[in-house]
């Protein structure tokens, strides 16, 4: 698979803000890197706020520039490899093992998540829902279930610390809301969802945040 560079510029940037908010031995690094620079600290919250801001605005570039606007607006087709015909490009679940497809918005960002987290450096972020259409994205966590509650119900952003496997962690859970009608055309029909009724602006789950506190 090949890997966009500037996609792992922003997978490390976002790695690299994290671990400075939360560990005292990163601002160390950061500063002896820095000649004659001091590096304020910032609290969890507005890292995690920071964050999200980076991560939604390019899930939403993605979203509506890249497969909205070339498989809904432009209908654009795709020659067939031999020649044979053309074909109208998707953003498809089976993105890999066909030919010229595109990955859904939740795959692509599933990715950069899965190679943040490979870095481990105890920060991580995933997508959510009280409606999975993948059962791996439901919550299991009792913060987790009681963000999504909260962001499906009121909107509101849920921060909150939970304890995992003897490390104790930051959470912040942000509403995910359906940016673009590809958003609610693939969940409302799609097979194995188990909601079908989503618009424009729905919360279709939530983003989850995660750095992990102290050394």
């Amino acid at each position: 698979m090949s890997v966009n560079p500037s996609e792992c510029r922003s997978a490390v940037a976002i790695a690299l803000l994290a671990c400075a908010a939360v560990s005292p031995a990163c601002m160390r690094e950061e500063q002896s890197a820095s000649a004659g620079t001091v590096a304020d600290s910032i609290s969890p919250r507005l890292a995690a706020d920071m964050v999200h801001a980076a991560l939604a605005a390019d899930r939403e570039v993605y979203t509506k520039e890249i497969v909205q606007r070339l498989t809904i607006r432009q209908k654009v087709q795709v020659v067939a490899p031999g020649g044979g015909g053309t074909a109208p490009l998707e953003a498809r679940e089976d993105w890999r093992s066909e030919h010229a497809k595109l990955p859904l918005p939740a795959q692509m960002f599933r990715m950069g998540a899965e190679k943040v987290l490979s870095a481990n450096k105890g920060f991580s972020y995933v997508l959510l829902s009280p409606w999975p259409v993948n059962r791996q994205n439901r919550a299991r966590t009792d913060v987790e279930r009681r963000g999504l509650d909260q962001v499906a119900t009121s909107g509101e952003v849920l921060y909150d610390s939970e304890k995992l496997d003897g490390q104790r962690y930051f959470v912040a859970i942000y509403p995910d809301k359906a940016v673009a009608e590809a958003c609610v055309t693939c969940h409302n029909e799609h097979p194995d969802s188990p909601r079908r009724d989503f618009k424009v602006g729905d919360v279709m789950g939530g983003l989850v945040i995660r750095f992990r506190l102290g050394q």
